[in-house]
């Protein structure tokens, strides 16, 4: 399993932020890191800029009071894709499949409790403040864990 707590880990920055993860691994790509399993998809630049927009897009959203929960169909589909390409990414190479189970199998039972932490600290601290600082917990722990699993 260790070889997989890459992707774990990655799948619960998923739960929390469903675009953090492509938005992490497009950041390192463009800095000229490779993954250990194979991601074809940030080949291309129009997803690896469209992954870092759609995270960057993420943390606006996420303060508006439409914003839908987390565990809303289109939100855990959302996790489910994020989730799985990242936990698939940062497996060992030839894992991937593997890498891409463990982290959906966690982004997704991690959803509900992400949700249930944010909503006691809306009720405390507001919707903004409150995710502000998931913001800045979440999008630091996607760059320490891409950090940490990629290499030049």
């Amino acid at each position: 399993m260790r070889g997989f707590l890459y992707s774990c880990l990655i799948g619960a920055v998923a739960s929390a932020r469903s675009m953090t993860p492509m938005a992490s691994l497009a950041a390192a790509r463009l800095l000229g890191y490779r993954t250990p399993g194979r991601l074809f998809l940030l080949d291309r630049p129009v997803f690896t800029y469209g992954a870092l927009a759609m995270g960057v897009g993420e943390l606006f959203g996420d303060k508006m009071k439409t914003a839908p929960d987390r565990t809303v169909f289109l939100g855990l589909l959302a996790r489910v894709s994020s989730a799985g390409i990242a936990g698939a990414a940062l497996a060992p190479r030839g894992r991937e499949q593997i890498g891409a189970a463990v982290a959906v199998a966690t982004a997704v039972p991690l959803a509900y409790a992400t949700l249930a932490g944010r909503e006691r600290a809306m009720a405390r601290i507001g919707q903004t403040r409150s995710g502000l600082i998931e913001d800045m917990l979440i999008v630091a722990a996607g760059a320490a864990i891409v950090a940490l699993a990629v290499r030049r």
